[in-house]
């Protein structure tokens, strides 16, 4: 049986093998074997992943796990088997094969990554984000005046499509799930008539403080997706818009929203890790300004 066989082979954990055939890694004279439990015969052909680092150093680092500040434009994990370098090639460097990112934060967001070290830990994480005894905020540079705090209460629907190009957008609905985002601004530049603002997501959803911005008619500087035309959405999932007609379409090149805060308790002590980098500085950079 294939899971046998990366077990037995490879001394793979039974999950880790189940997760390479679903991922498509395991194949048989150029046919992939996409059964757990299937038959296996003669020689067959494994991808491994071997990372492949370029210096991107953790930011904090304790014996259970590491915190990066990841860079705008990075993906946290490969979403295919084409080899492009994410953070997953710095951590698996740094810490070993059992060490993951245990969140997600998009490939145009920056901040804050949480990595464990090893399953032990592992575990505690994911369950602390499940529980929602992780404390998260982000900086955001939104269009407009906004003067006030606002607590955003909008439902989020994901349309669960294969097509990349429906399901990478999100829209309030009543069909979605509950989403709950504090806003507060930090500084308006009337220069140019954007404020700076601190988001805090109470929920977990994909997109929501994107999302939530654009539906309070404060969109982030920088975004391809939320506030531009659908053929330009396609366009840019496709890799068409690049250089200045990004930045002419979404006022800079690069999506302005950062992870800039993590709190949480672990083995009995709290930590409170901040981002160093200056967000401000690196906004007005991206909008060439």
């Amino acid at each position: 049986m294939g899971i046998t066989l990366l077990m037995n082979e490879l001394g793979l954990s039974r999950s880790d093998a189940q997760r390479y055939i679903v991922r498509g890694r395991l194949s048989q004279n150029g046919v992939i074997l996409d059964e757990q439990f299937g038959m296996v015969e003669g020689e067959c052909d494994v991808v491994c992943f071997i990372p492949e680092p370029q210096g991107i150093k953790p930011l904090f680092v304790t014996n259970d796990f590491a915190i990066y500040d990841k860079p705008s434009g990075l993906r946290v994990h490969p979403n295919n088997l084409d080899g492009c370098y994410t953070l997953n090639d710095e951590i698996k460097h740094t810490f070993g094969m059992d060490a993951n990112a245990a969140h997600r934060i998009d490939q145009e967001t920056s901040g804050l990554v949480l990595v464990s070290r090893h399953k032990g830990s592992e575990g505690v994480i994911k369950q602390l984000f499940a529980n929602r005894s992780i404390s998260k905020y982000y900086l955001a540079m939104v269009r407009g005046n906004l003067k006030e705090p606002m607590e955003i209460h909008a439902p989020l629907f994901r349309n669960d499509h294969p097509n990349l190009k429906i399901s990478m957008v999100v829209k309030v609905d009543s069909k979605g799930k509950p989403s709950h985002t504090s806003i507060i601004p930090l500084k308006y530049f009337p220069d140019i008539h954007m404020t700076l603002v601190k988001a805090v997501p109470h929920t977990g959803r994909t997109h929501q403080i994107r999302v939530h911005l654009f539906h309070v008619e404060h969109p982030i500087v920088g975004d391809p997706i939320y506030g531009q035309s659908i053929e330009d959405i396609h366009r840019y999932i496709d890799k068409e818009i690049k250089g200045i007609e990004r930045i002419n379409n979404t006022g800079a090149s690069r999506l302005l929203l950062h992870a800039q805060s993590l709190e949480f308790e672990y083995g009995n002590e709290v930590y409170r890790i901040e981002s160093e980098k200056d967000f401000v500085r690196e906004c007005f950079e991206a909008m060439k300004i």
